[in-house]
């Protein structure tokens, strides 16, 4: 609905036709200029089809298309000024509203890939070892830009749109205030759309996205603290609730272009379908996210074409250094190992075919993460080559880790490679309480839960599945004060196991004393 207290500023009185092949920059243009120059006000957009180039948004100005009305992305990139359709800088109180379109007209095309992306080097090796072709999808050179690109803006809203066939992140705020996204719908190819991101802040503070349905060749919904148009800013006080979302590559992302940090953040109220991942936290640029919390969720993951980052993983952890990933890159040059720390992912159901992997690094484990209410199922495809699944969850180089009310379960028969439901490796003061797992296949030998090199950990109210070989085992010469209390192993054949090189001395377990297993310990 149109405020009618503002001036209203038609298209057509400055010379657009509405007519797709007739050029409207210029007349949308003097449009905008000329409202902004009054005061402010809105420049309205009748149904029709409008072609542009770059459009400056200024300040105090507000887009409105109406209903049936699209604003076409030219497809000459002389036409482009800026990297984008609509472009704002340092401008303030504006918005892009109304029940209209705005459309990339992005293109594509198939070819033998010349990228070298270290991130997916492994499915490429798969790739080449099935001989497949290593073909991938490039957007052609006169598919130009983000339909939003907004560089420190404040007051900013978007609300009611469109937005579709994005040949580059479809919404990227860079240090923007206060900006609210609500109710918008983004849709570029899952097939073909690469680097078509949907919803990317940058930098951002006051933050609110509600509302909205996305479904993106690339990242769905991206939080970045990045350079790209000045120095570095946090990414901060984030909320993301009611939205719908689909990637090929990751529906929510903490990006690994993280320099400064991406903080106070809570996801909430979202439905994740359709996915090559679901969520991932990932820093390789020394960059800190912490004060996170995301709660009911639901996400489901496929995996998709062997370019997109992502293995049908519905959660996934990373801090590293991008020089262990890409020798490409001069260590002495890049940032310092980053850090995560207080994160809660609360009353979630996720079904996946990949392993979720929550990884710290050796320098700077994670802190402070707690799953609550998650159920986590792992589905096999046997005629996936790119499903390289071992473990359901593994847990690496963390300190303060807690899993409360977590199940997992395996769906279909895993293939032989399969083993542990939950692995927990180099972890300082870890709780599980009332997890519920087995093993993936019975003829494994795996335990449904392994601890490895695990200190001060409390298993408390824990509960063996109907078909559990070895409920628990605990390995490793650095393993320390383990206690066990108050679990479920009636379905266990072995309720504990400890390897050889377990002090012994270092479990204390009130359940059942250690069982001896009847095979030959691996």
């Amino acid at each position: 609905m149109i405020n009618r207290d503002l001036a209203l500023y038609d298209v057509r009185d400055f010379g657009a036709t509405g007519d797709k092949a007739d050029h409207a920059q210029a007349a949308i243009q003097q449009a905008i200029d000329a409202c902004n120059a009054a005061g402010g006000g809105i420049v309205y957009f009748p149904p029709g089809a409008y072609t542009s180039g770059t459009l400056h948004l200024r300040s105090h100005v507000t887009l409105h298309l109406e209903a049936g009305a699209t604003l076409y992305a030219s497809k000459d990139p002389a036409h482009f000024d800026q990297r984008a359709l609509v472009y704002a800088a340092d401008a303030e109180n504006i918005a892009l509203e109304g029940r209209g379109m705005l459309d990339g007209q992005a293109e594509y095309e198939w070819r033998l890939n010349d990228l070298e992306d270290r991130y997916i080097y492994s499915n490429q090796v798969i790739m080449e070892k099935l001989k497949l072709p290593l073909r991938r999808a490039f957007p052609t050179a006169n598919s130009v830009g983000h339909l939003v690109l907004l560089v420190r803006c404040t007051d900013v809203r978007i609300s009611g749109l469109s937005f579709v066939r994005s040949p580059l992140w479809t919404i990227h705020p860079w240090g923007c205030e206060r900006l609210l996204i609500d109710g918008v719908t983004i849709r570029t190819s899952q097939e073909t759309g690469v680097w078509a991101d949907g919803i990317d802040p940058d930098g951002c503070r006051d933050v609110c996205i509600s509302n909205c349905t996305i479904e993106t060749g690339d990242d769905a919904l991206v939080f970045y603290s990045s350079p790209i148009h000045g120095p570095a800013r946090a990414c901060e006080n984030i909320t993301v609730t009611n939205c719908r979302l689909s990637s090929s590559s990751s529906a929510i992302k903490f990006c690994d272009g993280n320099m400064v940090a991406v903080r106070n953040v809570v996801i909430d109220n979202c439905v994740i379908t359709n996915s090559n991942r679901g969520i991932a936290f990932m820093v390789f640029d020394g960059g800190v996210v912490e004060n996170v919390v995301l709660s009911n969720l639901t996400i489901e993951c496929r995996t998709f074409d062997w370019f997109w980052w992502g293995e049908a993983d519905p959660l996934h952890f990373r801090l590293i250094r991008r020089s262990e990933l890409d020798p490409r890159v001069d260590k002495d040059s890049e940032p310092g190992i980053g850090a995560m720390r207080n994160i809660v992912i609360r009353n979630v159901i996720a079904r996946g075919m990949g392993s979720s992997m929550i990884e710290g690094h050796v320098t700077s484990p994670l802190e402070n993460v707690t799953l609550d209410n998650v159920r986590l199922a792992v589905a096999w495809n046997p005629d996936e080559p790119l499903q390289r699944t071992r473990d359901a969850l593994t847990i690496r180089n963390a300190r303060n880790f807690t899993l409360r009310d977590v199940e997992i379960v395996w769906e279909g028969e895993p293939a032989s490679r399969a083993q542990s439901a939950l692995v927990v490796d180099e972890v300082e003061d870890l709780v599980l309480d009332a997890v519920s797992a087995r093993q993936a296949r019975a003829d494994s030998g795996a335990a449904a839960i392994r601890l490895r090199n695990v200190r001060w950990a409390a298993v408390r109210n824990c509960r063996a599945q109907v078909g559990t070989d070895i409920f628990l085992r605990c390995e490793g010469r650095r393993t320390q004060e383990i206690r066990l209390s108050g679990n479920d192993i009636r379905r266990a054949t072995y309720g504990l196991v400890l390897s050889p090189k377990t002090p012994p001395y270092e479990v204390h377990n009130a359940d059942l004393p250690p069982a001896e297993p009847k095979r030959k310990e691996s």
